[in-house]
């Protein structure tokens, strides 16, 4: 519809351009708006005081020039101005019909836009360390992600997703480390677990693989490996483990215990992923970049740049001379790359793959980290413009009033795969979107799993339900059903219940364009709940079954519309369309 009114203001403006009017702007770029209050109309746009300023005229006169020389169409009753300029449109019960003609015909591609023209874009998102399952934290993320996927490819973006494999590195030697230690007292070895090594079962779970694979193949006795006698802090004693670990096993062993351990939990991520939903293009390992060079060809480049100076033994990346609060450590004084350092490579990576759009989805703790990297990039030539980072803030799972706790290193925490296996992906996936990412999010995992009209997609999903049975009662009854395909068929679709569902319908391409291009699918979330609440409402005040063959068949074909319309808003969600509940 604000397709339609642009066209139609723009062929007025191209009128009154022949009469010294200055137009100069794209059709594109006409505002239309819906209006909040239903005695305006339905769509306001504020073009003439715009276009005043320019042509240093009364923006009511330039309003009233606009509205005269529009097009004549069916579909608008009339206009009216209102304050100081702006152009209300009263559309005609036709424009409304209309809408109904316009889903069947479009079928899935409705709501479609190329807003996007094309562009390249790639969206990483999860991307969490493969040291143990996915949390109901990921689970947001993921969610999110998905969302922001199909969203930007309906209005026309060429997207890819990807997620970052953080395959290297101290956390994953931590993984390897824990690994090993229940590998040996699989063999009888009395082990003292560190506290800070991985502690969840999946650790014992890929021990026990080893044992049966390998055998014995990886047992040493060294006293050294246990003691823990040392004055030595946590942390470095359990970089002391690693160290000697490495070195009795060997780069062979230790390298096959490390590879077993990430293959096994991706494996279980992936799996997770599959059964919420979300599937990824291309999963990019950090590893890579060291194994290809890419990460010292990158540390070479911000040298060459003089983006790099030593200082204590290390090599530190002039980040606050981009706008982060201190400058950042890219190689340790042993020689060891960062996290951070990684991170610059892949980024790197995603500019060479020649994307035009890269958005990153991270958790809400990375906050501190978007200047950093913003800087890196501009450091390399980079158009920082180009890279769009967007927070997920972290949400919290309640059953009934209790909040429950997760902890990673410990081991007790709620995993993904827990949270769907209660609620169901449908549930968990709306329920993820509900709120904008940037906020905090409380999980109800008791509404969640009920069946009542409190619960939002089960009240969505029930309206599709619902028309489904509609029309399994017309087959049961021995109705006939001929779907209308001429406009003056619809025209007994003027009662108010029908009106306002014909209105939402309408809203969708709007809905969908807004909720891609500010990355908030839960307008749409929010959307498909009003459209339930329209059906479910002219549901219960309308019979569609009736002996008339002209209203049965208009009814019937608005709904059938509905229907369409919810089944394709919940699949950009990643839920589900049930024909019976």
């Amino acid at each position: 519809m604000k397709k339609q009114l642009q066209t139609l203001l723009y062929q007025s403006l191209e009128v009154l351009e022949s009469d010294e009017v200055e137009v100069s702007i794209e059709k594109n770029d006409i505002k239309i708006e819906h209006t909040r209050d239903p005695s305006h109309g339905e769509f306001a746009t504020n073009i003439a005081m715009l276009l005043a300023k320019k042509n240093k005229c009364n923006p009511r006169e330039l309003a009233k020039k606009i509205s005269i020389n529009l097009p004549k169409t069916d579909f608008i009753e009339h206009t009216e101005i209102a304050g100081p300029g702006f152009i209300n449109f009263f559309l005609s019960k036709n424009a409304y019909q209309s809408i109904v003609l316009e889903i069947l015909e479009k079928g899935k591609k409705y709501g479609t836009s190329k807003a996007g023209k094309n562009k390249s874009t790639l969206v990483e998102f999860v991307s969490a360390n493969p040291t143990g399952p996915l949390h109901i934290g990921h689970g947001r993320g993921a969610a999110y992600g998905a969302a922001i996927c199909n969203l930007l490819k309906k209005t026309g973006y060429d997207v890819r997703s990807e997620y970052y494999v953080n395959d290297s590195g101290r956390q994953m030697n931590i993984l390897t480390v824990s690994t090993w230690l229940r590998y040996m007292e699989l063999f009888g070895e009395k082990i003292n677990f560190p506290d800070n090594a991985y502690q969840g079962n999946y650790i014992k779970d890929i021990a026990s693989e080893l044992k049966e694979k390998y055998s014995d193949k990886f047992i040493f006795s060294n006293n050294k490996i246990f003691d823990n006698s040392s004055n030595q802090s946590s942390d470095e004693k359990l970089d002391t483990l690693i160290d000697l670990c490495m070195n009795e096993l060997g780069e062979e062993k230790y390298g096959v215990i490390h590879k077993t351990c990430l293959n096994s939990i991706l494996l279980i991520i992936k799996n997770d992923l599959c059964s919420f939903g979300v599937e990824f293009d291309n999963w990019y390992s950090e590893n890579s970049l060291i194994e290809n060079m890419e990460l010292n060809k990158c540390i070479s480049t911000l040298e060459n740049k003089s983006w790099i100076y030593e200082k204590d033994g290390a090599k530190w990346f002039r980040s606050s001379k981009h706008g982060d609060v201190k400058d950042r450590v890219l190689v340790r004084e042993n020689g060891q790359s960062t996290y951070f350092a990684s991170d610059i490579a892949y980024h790197k990576s995603k500019f060479e793959r020649q994307y035009k759009k890269i958005i990153n989805i991270w958790g809400a703790d990375h906050h501190g980290y978007t200047d950093r990297i913003n800087a890196s990039m501009e450091a390399l030539g980079y158009p920082s413009k180009n890279l769009e980072i967007l927070l997920v803030q972290f949400a919290a799972l309640f059953r009934g009033k209790k909040k429950l706790q997760m902890s990673t290193r410990s081991g007790e925490f709620i995993t993904l795969k827990e949270l769907v296996t209660e609620v169901g992906k449908d549930a968990a996936r709306f329920f993820y979107i509900m709120r904008k990412s940037e906020q905090h999010l409380d999980f109800d995992i008791e509404l969640a799993k009920s069946e009542s009209n409190d619960n939002p997609v089960y009240y969505i999903q029930y309206a599709h339900a619902r028309i489904c049975s509609v029309f399994r009662q017309m087959k049961e009854k021995n109705y006939s059903f001929i779907q209308i395909k001429k406009l003056s068929d619809l025209s007994v679709l003027d009662d108010t219940h029908e009106i306002k569902l014909l209105s939402s319908l309408a809203k969708y391409p709007d809905v969908i364009e807004n909720a891609a291009i500010s990355y908030e699918p839960h307008q749409l979330a929010y959307y498909l709940r009003e459209l339930a609440n329209d059906f479910h409402t002219y549901y219960n005040a309308n019979q569609f079954l009736v002996d008339n063959d002209a209203i049965r068949n208009a009814r019937l074909t608005l709904i059938d519309a509905t229907g369409k319309v919810i089944k394709d808003g919940l699949l950009q969600l990643g839920v589900s369309s049930p024909e019976e509940m």
